[in-house]
């Protein structure tokens, strides 16, 4: 029987705690756990989620918000947990690496601790940067990865990385159910404007008609998927029995970041023009997820065409700006 339904499914309701729930995935999740029916403990510290992104989820009644700081205990009652919390742009991250670290590596250990305790099953909301800049491409959930363990990136990548380590040992030695989706590049509504991210900065300057800076010369390839598509595909490998991941949730609709660029200045009619800076340290020049895995265990690929997910995006933006 499965813990946790996406919204197409019958509703079996549970208590589910969701970490880093004022963020943008988090939040998205919550509003998908209360559509199913679920009743929803959602923890944030604030340091980069908001409010704002949980005014849905707030006017329902099944929906505790607690700000607290994973790095510390946590003693609750729970069904099930979903591990979201970490930021996630290099922007936020870099900004206090040492508390990066402790939110990957104390924070994974704590809400294991707590799933340990109350026997429920737990996914960790692991990152395609475990793969560092690769030289396999596109990435298998196989490869090791190619990470620089002293660089400015490694704080979230390296911290990830034992996130990942400690869901596995925690199985092993303590036969805790655990679940790991590595997660590529992904957008949409509640978006930070401010987090460095290329899909939010692009817009939010092309609306502005302001200049769009581009790290490099453009050439290195992202591929972003919508999060609509992402969040169904973590509900359904969470139902999913017998396979503990980790396992890849993106697109692998890949084009460069100057292509991206144009593709934002057309939808938007902006005046703004491309400039370019010096690629900052240890950026991949390439990143794309191999989904056969996915595809095999839980026939799950992104739907939602790019241009129209970027279309629903510039409009949050537009309706915020």
């Amino acid at each position: 029987m499965c813990l946790i339904h996406t919204p197409r499914d019958s509703i079996l309701s549970m208590k589910v705690v969701v970490t880093g729930a004022a963020g943008f995935l988090g939040s998205h999740l919550c509003d998908s756990l209360l559509e199913a029916g679920h009743e929803v403990v959602g923890i944030d510290n604030f340091y980069t989620g908001t409010k704002s992104n949980l005014e849905r989820c707030l006017q329902n009644l099944n929906f505790e918000l607690i700000r607290h700081d994973i790095t510390f205990p946590i003693y609750l009652e729970c069904d099930a947990i979903f591990n979201l919390a970490c930021p996630a742009s290099p922007i936020h991250y870099q900004k206090d690496p040492v508390q990066t670290l402790k939110t990957n590596v104390h924070g994974a250990i704590n809400m294991l601790g707590l799933a340990k305790r109350t026997q429920s099953k737990i996914l960790q909301a692991s990152t395609s940067e475990v793969y560092g800049d690769p030289e396999v491409h596109p990435q298998p959930e196989s490869y090791w990865g190619n990470v620089n363990p002293l660089g400015p990136r490694a704080c979230y990548d390296e911290g990830k990385r034992a996130a990942e380590t400690l869901f596995l040992d925690y199985h092993r030695q303590y036969g805790v159910n655990v679940k790991i989706v590595r997660i590529f590049n992904t957008y949409g509504p509640r978006m930070a404007s401010d987090d460095g991210r290329v899909v939010s900065n692009f817009i939010v300057a092309a609306l502005k008609n302001l200049p769009i800076t581009i790290a490099g010369d453009g050439s290195q390839t992202r591929s972003f998927c919508y999060v609509d598509d992402l969040i169904l595909g973590i509900l359904d490998f969470f139902n999913l029995e017998g396979a503990i991941g980790p396992i890849n949730l993106g697109t692998q609709f890949e084009f460069s970041i100057l292509e991206l660029a144009q593709q934002i200045i057309t939808l938007t009619n902006s005046k703004s023009v491309i400039e370019y800076i010096p690629l900052p340290e240890n950026d991949p020049r390439q990143r794309k997820p191999e989904l056969s895995l996915a595809k095999e265990l839980i026939s799950w690929q992104p739907k939602t065409p790019h241009l129209e997910g970027l279309q629903r995006t510039i409009e949050y933006f537009q309706s915020k700006i």
